[in-house]
Parts: C-alpha cells; structure tokens; sequence
C-alpha cells in the first residue's frame, strides 16, 4: 500500500506542475482528481491521454466539474510507469 501511496502523490506533484494543471484533492490514499482549466479543456486532455495508449485513467465529474480521476491500484506498478503516464499527461495537456 504504501508504494501504490507513493505513486499517487506523485501523480499529484508531477500533474501539479504542468502549466493550466490543478490537483483537486488532499493525497492521502491512492486517488488523485485534476482538473486542466475548465471542463471543456479537461475533456480534451482525457481524449489525447486515451488516444495515445500509455495508460486508461477515467473521467469523472467532482463538485460538479470534470476532472481527471487517477486511481493507483496495481500491485505491479512501477515508477518507470508513473513517469511515462506523466509523460502521456503532459503531451495530452499541451496538445489541447
């Protein structure tokens, strides 16, 4: 569990510095929601991170906005696979 911790908070400092990024809630289990401006642009950036394949993160809707919802919970993990998800994040934010 702690590992699976681990990545979520660093989904959550890495998404946090992607200019246009804000992480919505408090890391303190396995789940991370983002937001990328508004609902529109959030939308879009979900639509290039699932089109490029790297990883399946979902779409949600908290406090009545979209977000992006990150969910770390496989065993099997890895740091190299936190940092190319970021990398995916990172390309779908600046495509949109």
């Amino acid at each position: 569990m702690d590992r699976l911790c681990r990545h979520a908070r660093a989904f959550a400092t890495g998404i946090a510095d992607i200019d246009g990024a804000t992480v919505l809630n408090d890391v303190v289990f396995t789940q991370v929601c983002a937001r990328f401006g508004d609902d529109a642009r959030t939308d879009r950036v979900l639509e290039h991170l699932l089109a490029d394949g790297t990883a399946w993160i979902t779409g949600s809707t908290w406090h009545g906005h979209r977000v992006l919802r990150i969910s770390v919970s496989n065993w099997s993990t890895t740091d190299a696979d936190v940092n190319r998800t970021l990398d995916a994040i990172r390309r779908a934010a600046t495509a949109t």
